[in-house]
């Protein structure tokens, strides 16, 4: 028996009653058809494994790796399993299996190492982004792809480098600790979660969602001594770092005097609403971390709730919206986004068939199976070229930079352009 996955999941497991509801939306399963790669199948090797009828390394770790994480089938489910919960706490199982035994490959390492050294650093982060900024302005990103260097090191690196989009100039950043008053009768106050990819690499976006948010009336401040979320940790198993963070995030929200903790990432607004389950166990932090999550909203939401905002230009185009797996089965947020979409003059908004079902991003999942995530992404592009839009949105950085590369993949970039809620919304604003 694995004493320790036996206590973090065997009663969960033992919920799953195998009917196979999970079956149509997992895209791992419909991409490679076998049970090992389905929810319910994972659920039943990670009770073998808990029992220890299977070996952690040579029959679990595969499996639990290749699933996207999208939870797609928790709301499937009829019985409620917590497939995420199980899910991450085999990979925590596993990570410290594969450090106890010496069992990891040099992408394990430098995972953990990018993990443990980069994403605790918000400046170390922001370096990187001045820098690809700086790599981009004078050019050095041309010569990069001209000679293909990237692509020697890493395909998948190669081809997100060039969905990056292009960044604004640094000294537009918002700093933390600024506090930005709201534009005409202030409704309430917010606290502005930035993110570490979103702040490092796609400010603007950032910006731009402070300046809707004081657009609906909000003050926003910016926590300070804010970090990562948290959610690459806990799902590469890490999750001792991931607690370490979310305490740290509590401490800095908790001192805003905010009335709700605003972010603009799905993925990220997924682990801040579920800080709770991550800090169940613990007796000092359960109550603070019950009420952050209460106070934890997407931007979406927040300017639903205190719209509508003042559009000033028309759309031109047909829009489309791809849901962020965590934003919509985690968060239970899909009506808002679509909402503040088709309440902009002018645009045409359709659905996209299967728009609910991931694309295939899952965090950093797409450069470590590239493969497996592009024969999902490109059918997901085949619903995409069926609503005829010229503009597909999503509300995740790695979504949106998932969804640039399959419109690359087909050849549209010309016709369709990817972007963030945000940006479409700051742009019908007149916002630059």
């Amino acid at each position: 028996m694995n004493q320790q996955l036996f206590d973090l999941t065997y009663d969960a497991t033992n919920k799953c009653v195998q009917c196979g509801y999970c079956l149509p939306v997992c895209p791992t399963y419909e991409s490679m058809g076998k049970e090992s790669a389905s929810p319910r199948g994972r659920i039943n090797l990670v009770k073998l494994a808990a029992e220890g009828k299977i070996n952690v390394l040579d029959h679990l770790a595969g499996p639990i790796d290749l699933c996207l994480g999208c939870r797609a089938c928790e709301i499937a489910c009829p019985v409620g399993v917590p497939y995420g919960h199980i899910l991450e706490a085999a990979k925590e199982v596993i990570a410290e299996t594969q450090v106890e035994k010496k069992n990891e490959i040099w992408m394990d390492k430098a995972k953990r190492l990018a993990l443990s050294h980069l994403f605790l650093h918000p400046k170390r982060l922001r370096a990187i982004g001045n820098f690809v900024w700086l790599y981009q302005k004078t050019g050095l990103a041309k010569i990069v792809r001209k000679t293909k260097i990237l692509n020697k090191i890493s395909e998948p690196m190669a081809q997100f480098e060039k969905m990056l989009p292009p960044l604004e100039s640094p000294i537009k950043r918002n700093q933390w600790g600024e506090i930005i008053p709201a534009k005409g009768e202030v409704k309430t106050r917010v606290a502005f979660f930035a993110g570490c990819v979103t702040d490092a690499m796609m400010y603007r976006t950032n910006r731009l969602t402070i300046d809707l948010l004081t657009l609906a009336g909000c003050e926003v401040l910016i926590p300070e001594k804010q970090n990562c979320c948290g959610a690459l940790h806990a799902h590469q198993g890490m999750t001792d770092h991931a607690k370490t963070l979310a305490k740290a995030n509590i401490e800095a929200f908790e001192q805003s005097g905010a009335e709700y903790y605003v972010n603009n990432a799905g993925g990220c607004g997924a682990i801040l609403r579920e800080y709770d389950h991550l800090l169940a166990n613990d007796e000092q932090w359960q109550h603070r971390a019950k009420n952050f999550v209460n106070k934890s909203r997407d931007i979406s939401e927040i300017l639903v709730q205190y719209g509508p905002l003042p559009f000033k230009k028309e759309w031109n185009g047909v829009i489309t919206y791809q849901d962020s797996c965590h934003l919509r089965n985690v968060q239970g947020v899909y009506k808002q986004p679509r909402h503040l979409l088709q309440s902009i003059p002018g645009a045409i908004f359709i659905e996209m068939e299967d728009s609910n079902l991931c694309c295939a991003s899952g965090g950093i999942y797409n450069i470590l199976h590239f493969e497996e995530s592009m024969k999902i992404l490109d059918e997901k592009m085949e619903k995409l070229k069926a609503t005829r839009a010229t503009t597909v949105v999503t509300a995740n950085p790695g979504c949106l930079l998932q969804m640039r590369l399959g419109v690359e993949r087909q050849g549209c970039l010309e016709q369709v352009e990817a972007l963030h809620l945000v940006d479409v919304l700051a742009e019908a604003c007149g916002l630059r």
